[in-house]
């Protein structure tokens, strides 16, 4: 498992491992490679790598490796000795060591990061996504003035803006998530034009859904708003959420089933809009989103699943 140090969903699946006597080894790539030793051997007569992966408290046989649970780990950390020139070359040179090497084993993954890359950005996502059969709401993603403006106008309503990719910002020496943001129309000024933008028709909202897709195993989940700022972005109150279990419809279902076959996923983190008459719109996929929150609030078993997926159980 290859996950950061202070991860309560990786903890969770550890720890649901561990109740199944299923071994496990933990560790977060930012060890590598001061604190974590690779060697890795591939002789040219037999598929794969052999050898060692060792941390100061375990160690493992690559050729045992059964499945590996990737979940954001930190960068490798390059040691001061290194000369400042050459450390960001030493840290690609640690990430893609590791990182494929343990990408070529031919074992189960979550999150395995090709398929991550591959599956993780809107603009794509929409357009597999209506692929599959699910509704998607008119989008925009320009950076010009007037089509953003022409467009609005053939929306006649109110717009929303968000990231076009889910990258965090510093400010102030605080790492942090750009919320989606309801606009007008009027709003729109000559700042679009300074970078890519993403606008969509602002869909009405009986509420959210984080459905939780871990294998075969669905775990849709409707959140309530209790705060305008929740209404709009769930992500930007979470102490105004109530959260509970609800069903998919069977033909949603389906459309999720054929959108994560496109991708070759076994997790995601769908979000979807509810509207008023029982539609659900799809608005995107996290392929290694946060599910700890959801099960705290529902006590769904989805740490089991990850366990269940990661032993072979289904």
């Amino acid at each position: 498992m290859a996950a950061e140090d202070l991860d309560p969903s990786a903890d969770l699946v550890v720890h649901a491992l561990n109740e199944r006597n299923v071994p496990v080894m933990r560790f977060d790539l930012a060890a590598f490679p001061q604190h974590l030793d690779l060697a890795a051997e591939h002789g040219g007569h037999v598929s794969g790598w052999q050898g060692d992966l060792i941390t100061s408290t375990r160690a493992v046989r690559l050729e045992e490796v059964r499945a590996v649970y990737y979940r954001r780990p930190g960068l490798p950390h390059i040691s001061r000795a290194v000369d400042p020139a050459y450390r960001e070359w030493a840290q690609g040179q640690a990430l893609v060591g590791m990182v494929q090497v343990l990408s070529s084993l031919p074992v189960l993954w979550l999150h395995h990061p090709d398929i991550y890359r591959a599956s993780a950005y809107k603009p794509g996502q929409l357009a597999a996504a209506t692929a599959a059969g699910l509704r998607v709401p008119c989008t925009l993603v320009t950076n010009s003035l007037p089509r953003a403006r022409e467009w609005a106008a053939g929306i006649g309503g109110p717009l929303i803006v968000k990231p076009v990719t889910a990258g965090a910002i510093t400010l102030h020496d605080r790492s942090m998530m750009l919320p989606t943001r309801r606009i007008e129309a009027s709003d729109l000024d000559e700042s679009l034009e300074l970078t890519a933008h993403m606008l969509q028709e602002w869909v009405p909202k009986r509420h959210e859904v984080r459905l939780t897709v871990v294998g075969s195993q669905m775990f849709p989940v409707a959140i309530h708003a209790g705060s305008d700022a929740a209404t709009v972005d769930w992500r930007s109150d979470y102490d105004a959420l109530s959260c509970e279990p609800t069903v998919i419809p069977e033909e949603v279902a389906d459309g999720v089933r054929r959108f994560m076959a496109g991708y070759r996923l076994n997790y995601g983190a769908f979000d979807f809009v509810v509207t008023p008459t029982g539609d659900w719109v799809f608005l995107e996929c996290n392929p290694a989103g946060q599910w700890q929150f959801i099960a705290a609030a529902t006590k769904l078993p989805i740490a089991e699943a990850h366990a269940s997926l990661l032993q072979g159980a289904v």
